[in-house]
């Protein structure tokens, strides 16, 4: 527990930095004279370094290990946000959001990795639904941030705080082992051993060490790549690709990133309406991921995820309700409460939990990392056109166009995932083998 939870920790930072621009930009806008594009370019800079970093992750994680890989992430974390927080100029500014946003890349890759790798199989969903209940928590830090900072326009405080808890959670991270599948790809038997020992002391550590082994061995005939676009990989790469793509093209970060501009074309004013208010709902997302893990090993991954998917189209129905109908700001209110919770116990929960869980060893970091990419891409493209469609098609029309995203996803999730509950890693590969269905016992064993 203790080794999950300090890595799901690192979702303190990378929730504060999500959330901290939108408070930040309020004040750099005024101070450097940002047009609607700018504001566009200086969120979604922080993107495309996610991307790149995502595209790198997965290598890096294989490369110099888990645990090494989150100590460079930790600190990349406190330097860049120090450099945002000292920018005189906008490039200067721009530069140092695409560094943290390549830190970031890494960071939604490898921390997954790490807990899935390092938990056992009763409650591996629960720590990584862990990680979105710190990234959330970091969400809501970085409204509180924006908004007890915003009387003095103090958005290079708000930046710069990032850099605390990553410098808090840096010793932590340096006492913690990597994990023994990481081990048992390079071949050390020994440190597998004492890592598996060290976060499942009960377990029966000959037979676990030799099923990661026998996972590892398989053939890869042109690498990693190569496999995951083939048979029988194929199916749970397009999976992940699509999930990956529909988690942030139903609008979640055009929420988050931009909140305190939707609050405003709703009707609210001054700063506890534009950042106050949005701390408050995200209070009530991290109560959903608290649900969400309570429950996750329980009821399985689907019905969770299937649930969290149509609070997110009713919540989309609102929306268009209140801005065709100006319905007012507490039914505008009540929808984005009804979309972020629906979010966080669905999608944000579990998104960190296929992204762990859909591949083989060998392939797991590779995986996550296109998972991610995917992810990030309508990420950068929520960031670069929301605004610009909100003074064009209006608050109905944006929310159409996520609501009708919301609709594919829920079809994609009922058709297409996994209930991998209570599975060991090295079991679910068997799925996507058998065509995506489980085969029976005897076969799985064979």
């Amino acid at each position: 527990m203790l080794v999950g939870l300090t890595a799901a920790s690192v979702g303190v930072i990378y929730g504060y930095d999500l959330s901290s621009i939108a408070g930040a930009l309020l004040f750099i806008t005024d101070q450097f004279g940002l047009t609607t594009r700018q504001q566009e370019l200086l969120t979604t800079m922080v993107v495309i370094g996610e991307i790149a970093g995502a595209l790198g992750g997965g290598a890096l994680a294989n490369a110099i290990g888990r645990k090494k890989s989150m100590i460079l992430i930790t600190v990349g974390y406190a330097l860049f946000a120090l450099l945002g927080a000292i920018s005189i100029s906008m490039p200067m500014l721009l530069a140092a959001r695409l560094l943290l946003g390549l830190t970031i890349g890494v960071s939604v890759v490898v921390v997954p990795v790490y807990v899935a790798e390092s938990a056992p199989a009763a409650v591996r969903g629960s720590l990584l639904a862990a990680y979105q209940v710190a990234t959330v928590t970091g969400i809501i830090l970085g409204y509180l941030a924006g908004y007890l900072l915003a009387g003095t326009h103090s958005w290079r405080l708000m930046l710069g705080l990032a850099s605390v808890p990553a410098t808090l959670l840096l010793p932590l991270l340096l006492r913690m082992p990597d994990t023994a599948r990481w081990y048992l790809l390079k071949g050390r038997a020994a440190a597998a051993r004492r890592a598996l020992l060290r976060v499942e002391p009960e377990a029966n550590v000959d037979a676990e060490l030799a099923e990661i082994s026998r996972a590892l061995r398989e053939p890869s005939s042109n690498g990693p790549v190569s496999e995951m676009l083939r048979r029988p990989y194929l199916r749970a790469t397009i999976f992940v690709i699509a999930l990956g793509f529909l988690i942030q093209i139903t609008g979640i970060n055009a929420i988050i990133y931009y909140s305190p501009r939707l609050f405003a074309a709703m009707g609210f004013t001054g700063n506890f309406g534009l950042l106050a208010l949005p701390a408050l709902v995200q209070l009530a997302g991290l109560a959903a991921v608290g649900a969400s893990l309570l429950l996750v090993d329980r009821l399985g991954r689907r019905p969770i995820l299937l649930s969290g998917i149509a609070m997110m189209i009713a919540a989309d129905v609102v929306l268009i309700a209140v801005f065709a109908g100006g319905f007012g700001v507490i039914f505008g209110f009540f929808g984005v409460l009804l979309f972020i919770i629906g979010f966080s116990f669905g999608f944000g929960s579990l998104v960190w939990v296929y992204a762990g869980e859909s591949f083989p060893s060998r392939l797991r970091s590779i995986g996550s990392s296109t998972m991610l990419t995917s992810n990030l891409v309508a990420n950068a493209i929520v960031a670069a056109v929301f605004l610009t469609l909100l003074h064009s098609l209006g608050g109905a029309g944006v929310f159409a166009v996520f609501g009708f995203f919301a609709v594919v996803s829920l079809a994609v999730v009922y058709r297409y995932a996994p209930e991998t509950k209570g599975r060991q890693l090295e079991e679910i590969r068997h799925f996507w083998e058998n065509g995506g269905h489980w085969p029976d016992t005897a076969t799985a064993t064979r």
